[in-house]
Formats: C-alpha cells, sequence, structure tokens
C-alpha cells in the first residue's frame, strides 16, 4: 500500500487545536488493520473477477471516498495542465500499475506471500534512492539493512531449495507492484513537491486520474461478468472504499499529527497482518521459511530507514 507525505505549510496539532476524537495510536491500528486485510479482500475479489475489474472497481470506491471528503471540506481539485500531467504519471505508477500487479499476482499466490512482497517497498526505496536522489546519502547501517532485507527476501523465496515450487508468474509482478511504489513516490518529490496543492485535493485527482486509465484499459482485456458474484463484489467495494479511501484519509491525518516517520512504521504491521488474515481467514498454508524470511526484510527494512543523527527524517 501506498504512504502519504504533508504537503508544504499543512498544520501539525498544538495546544491551539482540539485533540482529534480517537486517539492516534487507535486510528493507526485501524490502518494497520485496513491495509493488512487489503491483501485479503484482492484474493477474494479476483475469485469472481478479473484483475483489472477488481482494480477498477478499487479505484471508483476509493475516488467515491476522496469525492465525498473534498466536498465536505470543500476543496478543488488543482489546476494547471503540467500538474494534471505529472499527476498522469503518478497515478500510474502509485496505483494503477501496482494495483493491478498485485490483483494479477494473487490469481496464483496466497495473499500472506503478496502482503510480505509488499514490505519489500522500503527496501527498493533505499536502493533506487541511491541513485536518483542525490542528497539521500548512503550509510553502512543503511547498506547492511539493503543487504539484510533482501537476504530475508530470498529466504522467503526458498533461494536454498533453488526457488523450489515458487510460483514466478504470481511473485514477479507482486515485487515489481513494490518497486512501483518507490518509483512513484521519487517521481512525486522530483515534479510535484510545493505545489501550493493541499494533499487531499492532489490525492484526490491522483485517483480520478488512475480511475480514469483503467476504465480504459479494463474493457480492452475484459468482458462484462455473466453474473455478478455479491462476496468478491462486496470485497472489491470495502477494498476501494476502505482500503484506498478511507485508508488515505486516516494516513493523511496521522500524518499531520505525528509526523511521517511514525505514520509510515505502519508499513512494518501490514505483512504480519497479511499473513494473519490469509491463514486463519482463508486458511492458506504457510512454510516456516515465510514468516522467518518476513521478520529478516522487516529488519532489514527498519535499518534503511536509519537517519545520520543530526538529520531530519
Amino acid at each position: 500500500m501506498s504512504t502519504v507525505t504533508t504537503a508544504t505549510g499543512e498544520p501539525t496539532l498544538d495546544a491551539g487545536h482540539p485533540r482529534p476524537r480517537l486517539d492516534w495510536r487507535l486510528r493507526f491500528g485501524a490502518l494497520s488493520l485496513i491495509w493488512g486485510f487489503s491483501f485479503l479482500l484482492i484474493k477474494v475479489g479476483t475469485d469472481g473477477y478479473a484483475p483489472f475489474q477488481v482494480t477498477l472497481g478499487r479505484l471508483v470506491f476509493g475516488t467515491a471516498v476522496l469525492a465525498a471528503a473534498l466536498v465536505v471540506k470543500r476543496e478543488r481539485l488543482p489546476r494547471g495542465a503540467r500538474t494534471w500531467g505529472r499527476l498522469t504519471v503518478a497515478a500510474f505508477l502509485l496505483n494503477a500499475l501496482p494495483f493491478s500487479l498485485f490483483a494479477y499476482a494473487e490469481l496464483t499466490i496466497p495473499s500472506t506471500l503478496a502482503g510480505i512482497c509488499n514490505a519489500t517497498s522500503p527496501l527498493w526505496g533505499m536502493a533506487l534512492s541511491l541513485v536518483a536522489l542525490s542528497e539521500d546519502r548512503p550509510t553502512r547501517v543503511r547498506v547492511a539493512g539493503l543487504g539484510l532485507g533482501f537476504l530475508g527476501v530470498l529466504t522467503v523465496l526458498g533461494a536454498w531449495e533453488g526457488f523450489h515450487g515458487l510460483d514466478v508468474k504470481g511473485t514477479l509482478p507482486a515485487l515489481l507492484a513494490s518497486l512501483s511504489y518507490p518509483v512513484g513516490w521519487i517521481y512525486v518529490r522530483r515534479t510535484l513537491a510545493g505545489t501550493g496543492h493541499s494533499h487531499l485535493s492532489m490525492t484526490g485527482a491522483q485517483l480520478l486520474i488512475a480511475t480514469l486509465q483503467l476504465a480504459v484499459v479494463t474493457p480492452l482485456f475484459t468482458s462484462v461478468p455473466e453474473h455478478f458474484a455479491l462476496l468478491p463484489l462486496l470485497a472489491v467495494a470495502a477494498l476501494g472504499a476502505l482500503g484506498t479511501g478511507l485508508a488515505v484519509l486516516v494516513q493523511y491525518g496521522l500524518v499531520a499529527e505525528v509526523g511521517p516517520t511514525t505514520a509510515q512504521m505502519v508499513t512494518y504491521f501490514i505483512p504480519v497482518i497479511a499473513t494473519a488474515a490469509g491463514v486463519a481467514v482463508l486458511g492458506e498454508s504457510l512454510r516456516w521459511s515465510t514468516p522467518a524470511g518476513a521478520v529478516v526484510v522487516l529488519a532489514g527494512a527498519a535499518l534503511t530507514q536509519v537517519r545520520p543523527r543530526g538529520r531530519a527524517a
């Protein structure tokens, strides 16, 4: 799942602002559950619908939630052809592409593995930032974390057994989806930072564009379902309204209140919840190497986020 950052000038809570009704820890826990269960919902959705249809439905429901939020807050969508052009690229990299890849991956791999693949995003981000962001200098700790994280990936995939039983057709798209997120974040950081628009306005426009992208692609590769399976449809609706729409709003509030570093810690809870949900609800099997490798992946990812002392995160 993608993470968010505050726009320049977004307020943080202080003594002059009333505290939210729900403590941030409760909202943090709710966000972890929502995004952790998203992989289960994708799996259920693909039981009744094609991957592109699952993604399109997810984006439609997610966009509807953000559209309602824009109306309530009386905010407008951003203006300017250049901004919309850049948002089109961001929508593809952060929404249309990874959402579709995860849906396609879960046709053949369990939701537990998809959730763990998602946890590699910080590792990809660290590797890419060393190349793409000149101000992001490597440290021994971060490089060690990068190596440790990818060692965990090899453990999850069963490298010591020659990747015996590995479903490449499903695992590769999940890893590519996880890579797409940091590529998108770097692009946004370079092209859309400091636009003056609120995060809600920018994200609403981004989801709208991603919805239009899938609306064009989906009819080209799928046909209208002969019947609409209820449970998969409900899963797609929940995936969009909760896992895409509401989750963005909750994450946005967390970033404004406790800062991006603390808010982004939710990344480390997602694979744990995704694994527990897949095993408990869907009855997916779990080899010892999967949770063991996941722990190593998360430890490595955490190390890649360690910043030198005296430098802002």
